[in-house]
């Protein structure tokens, strides 16, 4: 499969950014379910906790406790979170059929707009997105696409996500450019708005090898810049502010969502624990960037980020933001 025109100016998108207004998303939902509410997730996917009711209330109560934070700060929320892991190969590890994992992708978003009409009294404007995560693993680059494999793979996901009529498909924790531009390919095919947050390593370059700035210029290049935005998540800032070079490039980043530790991922993921880091020095390094970096107003977190950490974070931010 291959999509190469140029998109259509009639196309589908996401908002553009509108003075004044910022955007809080969830943190990272999988690490507090099962680290603060005890709940398992088999290769680390959400989708399966909807056939359980226990579960089910247990995450109503996360979601609330960060809309509620998002409508004491006066944000718009982009919220998502089931479907990071509702892609063919890992639905079939955990055993869903096409059809099951079709059904488990629109049961995700029905749940985040059921819970959304809750605050439509609160919150002048939630939108809804989907997640789709890398092919292989996020933190080392075990599966390896050219990108119009990736468009075919991730096509299978995208066309629910169409059906779901989303307001935002957000390819997360990215670390290969073919793979970003296969998933935009295939995105714009069924003309849903697509974004991508690459993860960074160490030294503060994609797992690919590339710069951000590198990475970002060549999906752009190979896409007719048709990704809404680009982001970074899954990565302190002690890792991805070095990224961040001077230049113009740098308005293409519209989101950051942290990670709250400064330990290296993989022993990260080791702990069997939950890895809050310290959230107010977290929050002061997201008000600083947010100074420097004018364009962005998507905020949120990943990795041991909870509700503590995105109301420091829209506090910071949000008066950073007031004095730009």
């Amino acid at each position: 499969m291959s999509s190469d025109n140029p998109a259509s100016a009639t196309r589908r998108q996401f908002p553009a950014q509108v003075p004044g207004r910022m955007f809080l998303t969830e943190g990272g939902i999988e690490t507090e379910i099962m680290y603060k509410w005890g709940h398992e997730l088999p290769e680390f996917a959400m989708y399966p906790l909807l056939e359980n009711p226990v579960a089910m209330d247990d995450v109503r109560r996360m979601y609330r406790a960060f809309l509620d934070t998002a409508a004491r700060h006066g944000t718009a929320v982009l919220m998502g979170g089931f479907d990071y892991r509702a892609s063919p190969d890992w639905g079939a590890l955990l055993g869903y059929s096409a059809a099951g994992l079709a059904e488990a992708n629109l049961a995700s978003i029905a749940f985040l707009r059921e819970l959304a009409a809750e605050y439509r009294d609160d919150i002048e404007t939630i939108l809804i997105q989907g997640f789709i995560g890398p092919r292989g693993d996020a933190y080392e680059r075990n599966v390896l696409m050219s990108r119009d494999e990736a468009e075919d793979y991730h096509s299978v996901q995208l066309s629910t996500l169409a059906e779901a009529k989303v307001d935002l498909a957000w390819a997360f924790t990215f670390s290969d450019e073919e793979e970003a531009i296969g998933v935009a390919r295939a995105a714009r095919a069924v003309d849903v708005p697509v974004a991508v947050s690459f993860t960074l390593t160490s030294d503060a370059r994609v797992h690919s090898g590339s710069t951000l700035e590198a990475a970002i210029a060549t999906v752009d290049a190979a896409t007719a810049s048709s990704v809404e935005f680009f982001g970074i998540n899954c990565s302190h800032p002690s890792e991805f502010m070095p990224a961040l070079t001077s230049g113009s490039w740098t308005d293409r980043i519209r989101s950051l969502r942290p990670n709250a530790s400064k330990m290296e991922k993989i022993a990260l993921c080791q702990l069997g624990h939950l890895e809050e880091g310290d959230p107010a020095e977290l929050a002061e390094l997201m008000g600083g960037i947010a100074r420097r970096y004018p364009l962005i107003d998507i905020w949120g977190g990943c990795c041991g980020t909870g509700a503590e950490h995105l109301g420091l974070i829209a506090n910071t931010v949000g008066s950073a933001r007031e004095s730009n």
